[in-house]
């Protein structure tokens, strides 16, 4: 029953995507016409209107109001940046080190290195529509000494792509949408019943350059925890202070200059899931991670195209659980050191 209900809300997903996609195409085209219309009737009176300071601010402005590229950056790019780099690629990849940690109420110590590597391509599609496609890859090594089988390391695989459109008739509010089909087990050999699709589906509304806001629900089927809430806010009151606090890593950072940046992140793991074998007869059982960390770090940045960070912070409420009690260990709080390195192209 819970997948004829999941059928049936990802069809009428598809047709109200649909929808937004052939709306954001009429309005690009009636979009690109008027100015069209507009540089030309500009052209010809050029010779006797004089154009006032405040008539330069307000084609800039148009210029400005294009799709937007990614969340964690400004939401509306300079049109002259779109056509120079019509089509970027980036690489985010990071190493988080927990060192081994006492657990409750069983002997046994348990140690965590979790590393993750994330490639980036993004472009136009007919040269309107923003595309990004995506490919993450995860791997959690465990150290453990306690009663309970845990497997040596996790292995996640996610592929992804998403769009962001117009939405409808608001002004400054866009609609993104994004698919991750993925496979999270302990093996590099990806089964099939480790398939899984999450669906990330919000609005963004951008009032000005400085606030940003987030609404919206992601889906995660056939997970223990099937729907998850997504809203958050981006504030940038100026060149050195931000407040981004929208999942899945929600920070502050204070920027000294264009190299250094101080700040202060958390964040939660609620839906990492993965599908091991623990024994003979449990061939497909479900381990769930869970953890919740704060810390904070220093960020250098080499130029705009290279960005490296190490962070440090304290690890709170982390499990690993088996589904349908098949066994549990909960560790002690600890700490976490991290290095993360940061490139586009």
């Amino acid at each position: 029953m819970r997948k004829s209900y999941f059928g049936i809300i990802m069809f009428g997903f598809v047709m109200f995507s649909s929808l937004l996609i052939g709306r954001a195409f009429a309005q690009t085209e009636a979009r690109a016409e008027a100015q069209e219309e507009a540089l030309t009737e500009a052209a010809g009176k050029q010779d006797s209107i004089e154009i006032t300071p405040e008539a330069e601010a307000a084609q800039v402005v148009e210029q400005n109001d294009m799709y937007p590229k990614r969340l964690k950056q400004l939401i509306t790019v300079p049109e002259k940046e779109q056509e120079e780099a019509k089509v970027t690629s980036s690489f985010d990849t990071y190493g988080k080190y927990y060192p081994t940690t006492k657990v409750h109420n069983q002997p046994g110590k348990v140690g965590i290195i979790d590393t993750g590597a994330e490639y980036d391509l993004d472009f136009k599609l007919f040269n309107k529509l923003p595309i990004e496609l995506s490919l993450v890859h995860t791997y959690i090594g465990l150290n453990n000494s306690t009663e309970v089988y845990l497997p040596q390391h996790l292995i996640g695989m996610q592929f992804g792509i998403e769009t962001t459109l117009p939405f409808f008739w608001f002004e400054k509010t866009y609609f993104r949408v994004a698919l991750n089909p993925s496979y999270y087990t302990d093996t590099w050999a990806f089964r099939s019943a480790a398939f899984r699709m999450p669906v990330q589906t919000f609005a963004i509304y951008q009032p000005n350059e400085k606030w940003t806001f987030v609404l919206g629900v992601a889906t995660f089927p056939d997970y223990e925890t099937p729907v998850l809430p997504i809203a958050g806010f981006i504030y940038k009151p100026n060149e050195k202070w931000t407040f981004d606090l929208v999942p899945s890593r929600p920070n502050i950072s204070y920027a000294f200059n264009n190299k250094w940046t101080v700040y202060a992140e958390g964040g939660t793991n609620f839906t990492s899931e993965f599908l091991v074998n623990k024994d003979p007869q449990h061939q497909h059982a479900k381990l769930c991670y869970d953890e919740v960390h704060v810390g904070g770090g220093l960020k250098f940045t080499l130029n705009k195209y290279f960005q490296a960070s190490v962070a440090a912070g304290g690890s709170f409420n982390r499990k690993l659980q088996y589904t349908d009690s098949l066994g549990k260990v909960s560790l002690k709080n600890g700490y976490y050191t991290e290095l993360r390195i940061q490139a586009q192209i």
